[in-house]
């Protein structure tokens, strides 16, 4: 049965760890991930994807830095919106080339993508999103002074910015979204989490700020009214008590059991934490919706239950 899927990558599917994040390395990720993407389509599937920059961003923040006295900086939001261009041009070129080989003729469009935050969200009076490259202490302390970011030490790393990460509110580009979905199209959008704005008088404005890019991609999927979301990982499934000799795959959650298990702490705020939260909202939005955690190159196995965790709210 063919289902609407939003599908979402992590930067790191892109770039990965240790790597620079060359124009090729970046090319041969994408490559190896399409080819999964292509799988999903050949099920007779509606495909929109969105993906992570946190590789690519924090490299156009470090260009940013050590340029600076030659070309003026951008500001955070024009960086999110930079990175949507380029890896979207990349996505789509790779995935059309891989859909032509397979006989399917179906258009892949990218779009950059809004995406609504509330100026009142207390995030802003508590940045805790690291971003950009590690600095000093005496580094950092001088950048404070002289631009006004916020600096904290990141993990016995070093220092680095950190901005404020919002909750989304509203896709503002979801309408053109849906429309290119119905007429056959297959969309990349949202990229980083979107670029976050906010509603003003004069219309929209750009804020610096980072959303978290699961939380946007349920958002997303609510509001184009996808019937899956799927939170591509490099695990085939969510465990309990990971990394312990009591460690458990699992198969399935319900809301209510995938709640319970947050509540005794298995899924840490800096790894599963994130995707499962997203997955929840995505279940609760609308009855008979479905969430996986799976990893990429198993995401076609997902919906007959050979691989994943599926959640969904009943």
């Amino acid at each position: 049965m063919s289902k609407t899927i939003v599908l979402a990558l992590g930067g790191n599917a892109i770039t990965k760890a240790k790597e620079k994040g060359t124009r090729d390395e970046q090319w041969s990720n994408i490559q190896s991930t399409c080819r999964h993407i292509v799988e999903l389509v050949k099920q007779g599937h509606r495909v929109i994807i969105t993906h992570g920059n946190g590789p690519q961003v924090g490299n156009l923040l470090l260009k940013n830095e050590i340029a600076k006295d030659v070309v003026p900086p951008m500001p955070l939001d024009v960086c999110v919106s930079n990175t949507q261009g380029s890896l979207g041009y990349a996505i789509s070129q790779t995935l059309g080339k891989y859909l032509a080989d397979a006989g399917m003729d179906i258009p892949v469009a990218a779009i950059i993508t809004q995406v609504v935050v509330n100026p009142d969200d207390p995030a802003f009076a508590n940045p805790t999103k690291f971003i950009g490259p590690f600095f000093t202490e005496t580094e950092a302390r001088e950048i404070m002074a002289a631009k006004g970011h916020i600096m904290k030490e990141d993990s016995g790393r070093g220092w680095r910015r950190v901005v404020p990460s919002p909750e989304p509110q509203e896709i503002v580009e979801a309408k053109t979204i849906k429309l290119l979905l119905d007429a056959g199209a297959i969309v990349v959008a949202a990229g980083g989490g979107g670029i976050p704005v906010v509603r003003t008088p004069q219309g929209l404005k750009g804020v610096e700020a980072v959303i978290d890019k699961d939380m946007a991609g349920q958002l997303l999927a609510s509001q184009v009214g996808a019937d899956a979301f799927f939170l591509l990982t490099e695990v085939e499934r969510v465990c309990i008590h990971f990394g312990k000799p009591e460690q458990r795959e699992l198969t399935h959650m319900t809301v209510a059991e995938a709640r319970a298990y947050q509540a005794e702490g298995h899924f840490p705020p800096g790894s599963m934490g994130p995707k499962v939260e997203a997955a929840i909202r995505f279940a609760c939005s609308a009855l008979g919706r479905q969430a996986f955690i799976v990893a990429l190159e198993k995401a076609n196995l997902a919906f007959s239950g050979e691989s994943g965790t599926l959640i969904e709210n009943y």
